[in-house]
């Protein structure tokens, strides 16, 4: 299974401005620039998107979890803090913290925590981070 999600930006880095767009058009060219990414302007950002995704792939990991054990989720609550900082070479994402609150009927403690460490070591956004990245590049002038 392959999926796709595209960008466009068009301009200089400070006055420039994108847009992004999945294929599912679920986000369809869904504005981004400088300021909605660095700053506090309009549109969304690559780690908004990063954040929502690891969140979501996450959620679903517990439940596939809980699920290994018989335990069903009422809800499965999960937001993802981006930590993105400026380095001698660029910026850097340096971590990512996820937290969660969930409901979930008969489980303890002890089972929720090791279900959520098995998810957040397991969940398939939680590996990209440690990807092989390929590139092909064309140039058109």
């Amino acid at each position: 299974m392959v999926r796709t999600g595209s960008a466009v930006w068009q301009g200089g880095i400070l006055d420039g401005k994108g847009t992004v767009s999945t294929e599912t058009n679920t986000l369809n060219n869904a504005p981004y620039s400088f300021t909605s990414r660095f700053e506090e302007g309009q549109g969304t950002n690559p780690e908004e998107l990063i954040g929502a995704a690891h969140a979501g792939c996450f959620s679903m990991a517990l439940s596939a979890v809980l699920g290994g054990h018989n335990l069903t989720a009422d809800k499965i609550e999960t937001s993802a803090q981006v930590t993105v900082v400026k380095q001698e070479a660029g910026f850097a994402i340096t971590k990512i913290h996820l937290t969660l609150n969930a409901t979930i009927p008969g489980a303890t403690d002890e089972q929720f925590q090791a279900a959520a460490a098995e998810a957040k070591a397991n969940c398939p956004v939680s590996k990209l981070f440690n990807a092989e990245i390929t590139l092909e590049a064309t140039l058109n002038n």
